[in-house]
């Protein structure tokens, strides 16, 4: 996968101010800030570069508060490491193209993954299908 990048100029001329704190800074957007997505088929790329990570088929109703799917669309496209922020050992998830942090990742999902992608609504674009 090539990998892009930017300097923090063009990241913050790029995105709202939002996108920019949670996908280059690693912050958190509020739990239901984002319940309109919607519900066609289509898939949610990365907000940053446009990266395809999740089909609709596989976004779940979860209950926390954030977008939530069980897999990404190709697991080469998400990458994931270890976060111990805040006194906790949780899993991060980002795009591998250009490192925007993307939420976290969860034993706790529903099957056939068993997983729950916690994913920030401000970090995703969705396209439906034409």
């Amino acid at each position: 996968m090539e990998k892009i990048e930017k300097t923090d100029a063009e990241w913050r001329a790029q995105l709202s101010d939002l996108a920019y704190k949670v996908t280059r800074k690693h912050a958190t957007e509020r739990a239901h800030s984002h319940d309109n997505f919607p519900k066609e088929d289509g898939v949610f790329h990365c907000i940053c570069c446009d990266t395809p990570l999740f089909e609709q088929d596989t976004k779940f109703e979860s209950g926390t508060g954030w977008p939530s799917f069980y897999t990404p669309i190709d697991a080469e496209n998400v990458g994931e490491q270890e976060d111990r922020k805040f006194f906790m050992r949780r899993t991060e998830v980002h795009c591998n193209a250009c490192e925007a942090h993307l939420g976290h990742v969860f034993p706790d999902g529903p099957a056939p993954t068993g997983l729950r992608y916690c994913i920030n609504g401000v970090a995703l674009n969705f396209k439906a299908d034409n």
